[in-house]
């Protein structure tokens, strides 16, 4: 194998690349700014005016879900602990049918604006209240960090401006949320997952090319022990096996499919309920093609650096760092295919960021501007919506400046707050699940649920568990003596395996560290929304839970699973009606309808048709 050269370096191309992609995602905001009449009512702006079709959703929806933290952490995590990863596509499919036969058909037929709405109607506002104030925290925490991570580590590697780049998407990222609405953070979406299929296709191709083709990729990490796929260890402490991976995950990541705002939000403001349904299977191929992606990606690093890793030989400062540097160091010789891969590193940022700075502009108007001041006209609502996405925006630009400061920190308080997920999920289904839950009991089972997360979160991230728990795989650098004198050898081999904020060293291990504290981090989200869920059974049941009667439309019934199979029957009248020239109305049907209709007025007419 021919010793690399050094690494190119960014070129004019490569700027104007990348700010081609911001220019667009902006472009789209103007657009829908706007196209149709523009947006009229704080429904137009929040919810897409309850008009938008399935793909785009789609999309939107894997968009929204693959940060920069996917594109650059998930291949060095391959890299590092072996294809296992790709188990996810499994847990994908179970967090895919739960969000979609579980949680839809309650949201969509209340047809609520955001999910902390519907614990006011189940339970009460003091629930509400709670749901909303953690789901803010938890956000602005989670955007701030999405901003920083990436812009460092191209930064390190690319030498492409921090702070210029940190402003530029914050900057772009608000103006089109507050130009245009849902609308145009779903079609920038649309485009930004284009361009993050294209940044991993062309480092995919071109590593084939240089290493010789797939088949060679696939027989060095064969050889690497990198094809790790079945881990059937039942052990809850391992990081990722079979059991971690689809039981762990699958909770983890249905608190942010199935009640989180920022995607329930999405798939509410398709046009019908077999839309939003479509919208969340399609999204599931297309994170089966981004999984695919990502694993191709880190065994494409390990086959390039299977005898030289750039990491112990400490031409990186992080793992995260390894996929700019592969970029820089296969692309070098096609200006603007560096720029592309930073484009798509940054599209993955872009849309997280936007997508949260709606939901937040969503959730405040909804549940603390709306609950408090009945009166406001929808034109002022409108323009209050407009008001809190630059007011998020600049508290999110705000997170990534002090995520500069204090980064470990800011990170271990995202994992902590990742573990708010479980508790949440738990309050929702103990709402939508359990007829006799009630508010006493929804309350106390939150409270348990978040304090048993937040004692194994906190825990694990003072005493992180041993490499035996995590099983890192074995990473040479025998091939790299080309420039290396034989004085740096006993530092390289050293490697800190947890970057925790405040790690407390050299202390005695007790069983609580060993067992409690290192439970995989998949299961903190398991634990939290169990707890919740057995705890508030519990004491609703000891509360008088049972008397309560509670309508029907709060909670998941036979026939939302049965009207499944109502597309089947009615498809062909429905479609046969459609094609009737005389309606130029948006809505469909009554006849044929899941939700009531609402009365649109002239503004929404026109953007019923205008798709």
């Amino acid at each position: 194998m021919v010793s690399p050269r050094g690494i190119g370096t960014f070129v004019v191309w490569d700027y104007l690349v990348f700010a081609g992609m911001l220019l667009i995602s902006a472009a789209i905001g103007i657009y829908y700014a706007f196209a149709g009449g523009g947006q009229q009512t704080s429904r137009d702006f929040l919810m897409g005016g309850r008009s938008m079709t399935a793909v785009p959703v789609a999309m939107s929806l894997t968009a929204s879900f693959m940060s920069a933290v996917t594109v650059l952490g998930t291949p060095s995590e391959v890299y590092r602990f072996g294809a296992i990863f790709s188990i996810f596509a499994i847990t994908y499919f179970f967090v895919v049918v739960l969000s979609a036969e579980v949680f839809l058909p309650v949201f969509y037929k209340l047809g609520i604006t955001s999910t902390n709405e519907y614990l006011g109607l189940r339970f009460n506002k003091y629930v509400r209240l709670c749901g909303t104030i953690l789901f803010i925290v938890q956000t602005i925490l989670y955007t701030g960090i999405v901003i920083y991570a990436p812009a460092l580590a191209l930064n390190q590697v690319t030498g492409f401006n921090l702070w210029g780049a940190v402003v530029a998407t914050g900057v772009v990222c608000t103006f089109y949320c507050t130009m245009g609405g849902l609308k145009a953070v779903i079609w920038t979406d649309v485009f930004q997952v284009g361009i993050m299929v294209a940044g991993f296709a062309s480092l995919i191709i071109q590593a084939a090319l240089i290493q010789g083709g797939i088949g060679t990729i696939l027989n060095d990490a064969y050889h690497g022990a990198r094809l790790n796929f079945w881990n059937f260890n039942p052990n809850p402490l391992q990081r990722h096996t079979f059991w971690t991976i689809v039981i762990g995950g699958t909770f983890t990541w249905t608190s942010i499919y199935g009640v989180n705002q920022s995607q329930v939000q999405r798939y509410i403001s398709c046009k019908n309920r077999f839309q939003a349904k479509m919208s969340l299977y399609i999204n599931l191929v297309a994170l089966w093609l981004i999984l695919t992606c990502t694993v191709l990606c880190g065994l494409a690093l390990y086959s390039r650096y299977r005898d030289c890793d750039p990491w112990t030989a400490k031409k990186v400062s992080a793992p995260d760092q390894l996929m700019p540097y592969l970029a820089l160091d296969i692309l070098q010789d096609y200006p603007g295919l560096p720029g592309l891969f930073v484009a798509c590193a940054y599209s993955g940022t872009l849309s997280t960021v936007s997508s949260s700075i709606n939901a937040l502009a969503a959730v405040t108007l909804e549940d603390l501007v709306k609950s408090r001041f009945q009166s406001l006209s929808e034109r002022s609502l409108s323009w209050i919506s407009q008001g809190m996405s630059v007011l998020f925006g600049a508290l999110c630009i705000g997170m990534a400046a002090l995520a500069s400061l204090m980064g470990a920190l800011l990170q271990a308080a995202l994992s902590i707050f990742g573990m708010v997920g479980g508790p949440l999920l738990g309050l929702f289904a103990l709402g939508i699940l359990v007829p006799f839950a009630n508010s006493i009991g929804a309350l106390v089972g939150l409270l348990a649920g978040f304090t048993v997360s937040l004692w194994v979160g906190i825990g694990a991230q003072l005493y992180p568990p041993l490499p035996e728990r995590t099983m890192p795989l074995s990473l040479e650098t025998y091939g790299c003596n080309s420039t290396y004198n034989g004085t740096d050898w006993m530092t390289t081999t050293e490697v800190p395996f947890s970057t925790s904020a405040f790690q407390v060293y050299n202390i005695e291990r007790t069983p609580l560290m060993d067992n409690w504290y290192s439970l995989s981090y998949l299961y903190f989200s398991t634990v939290g929304t169990l707890v919740t869920i057995f705890v508030g059974m519990l004491i609703s049941l000891s509360t008088g839970g049972r008397k309560q009667n509670i309508d029907p439309r709060f909670l998941l019934t036979k026939e939302d699973f049965l009207s499944n199979f109502d597309v089947f029957k009615k498809k062909k009248q429905v479609l046969d009606y459609k094609s009737h020239p005389i309606e130029d109305d948006g809505t469909d049907n009554p006849g044929f309808n899941h939700i009531e209709l609402n009365c649109t007025d002239q503004s929404g007419r026109i953007n019923g048709t205008r798709l």
